[in-house]
């Protein structure tokens, strides 16, 4: 595991390693033990999307870690000015240990991690978003001890977080069921690759059967950022697509409900079940913090750390 690009280029070994990793760095942290893993180290981070939990945890992560982040916004870089990422990567990759970027086009990740020489970190693209599904994966696995035989519900748009949901569940052993409207589905080469786990997987326009048996509902906003024009029109399509009190009745008794946040109460879930399941999204938006250290050690750390199996 060189980089961080999406969820498709891992196993579900390195997933399941990844969350390891993070477990122990998360007891760690509530037991004041400090892990200066990455000391003298640094992190670049590149936002062309503005963020909060992003910058935030990126950067808490790398100074716990004993390195240094340094916020690299698109409007101060030449990378903003029309320089070739190509060259950005080259360049960047001579001063830094690793890059984080938050952007639009996957594309742009994948040319850094090309052409340049060091751990390349999606922190969101509009195709997927990986580190907030490790995240996902490891407050289902603290819940429930584990994620085999699972199943995940997803309602809503099929976007970057509906996209890494569903690799992340089927390349875990979960089963995946996703409502999205028609005419929101999920990426095409998400769903070929969903295609080859055969009953695990299920795409309907139904919530409800979505739903059914579910130990697991998330869903995310209707109108992702960059996506504001269309907030009108994503209400009327989405009019109906709510985690409500009907959608956690039709799914297993006990069901975890999740969101990756910021939540728009009343629109993709009910006021009354997101505080209902307040404590597993706050401790989900936690997981961000230690998902992310574990990505950061695992690329950047030392490679003699014994003690974090790289």
């Amino acid at each position: 595991m060189k980089h961080l690009l999406k969820l498709l280029d891992l196993s579900g070994e390195e997933i399941e390693e990844l969350l390891s990793i993070a477990d122990q760095l998360k007891y760690e942290h509530h037991h004041d033990i400090p892990h200066p893993i990455l000391a003298g180290k640094s992190l670049g981070m590149i936002f062309q999307k503005a963020s909060t939990r992003t910058r935030v945890s990126f950067e808490v992560g790398m100074y716990q870690l004993g390195g240094k982040a340094l916020f690299l916004s698109a409007n101060d870089m030449q990378i903003g000015r029309g320089e070739a990422v190509q060259d950005t990567a080259r360049v960047l990759s001579r001063y830094l240990d690793g890059i984080m970027i938050r952007t639009f086009a996957q594309s742009e990740v994948e040319s850094l991690a090309q052409h340049g020489s060091i751990p390349i970190i999606n922190g969101l693209t509009d195709f997927c978003h990986p580190c907030q599904v490790l995240a996902d994966l490891m407050t289902i696995r603290e819940f429930r001890g584990g994620l085999k035989g699972l199943k995940m519900c997803y309602v809503g748009d099929g976007n970057n977080m509906c996209n890494s949901l569903i690799v992340g569940a089927l390349k875990t052993g979960m089963s995946m069921a996703a409502a999205c409207p028609k005419g929101y589905e999920p990426d095409k080469a998400v769903l070929d690759f969903a295609a080859g786990y055969g009953e695990r997987f299920l795409l309907t326009d139904q919530v409800l059967q979505a739903a059914a048996g579910a130990d697991v509902l998330v869903t995310d906003v209707w109108a992702s950022m960059g996506q504001e024009g269309e907030a009108e029109k994503r209400k009327k399509a989405f009019a109906g697509w709510q985690i409500n009190d009907e959608m956690v009745a039709a799914a297993a008794p006990g069901t975890m409900v999740l969101h990756c946040l910021p939540a728009h109460r009343e629109e993709e879930i009910s006021a009354k079940v997101f505080e209902a399941h307040a404590s597993e999204i706050f401790e989900e938006a936690e997981n961000r913090l230690h998902a992310q250290k574990a990505v950061m050690v695992k690329l950047m750390g030392q490679k003699n750390e014994n003690k974090y199996k790289l």
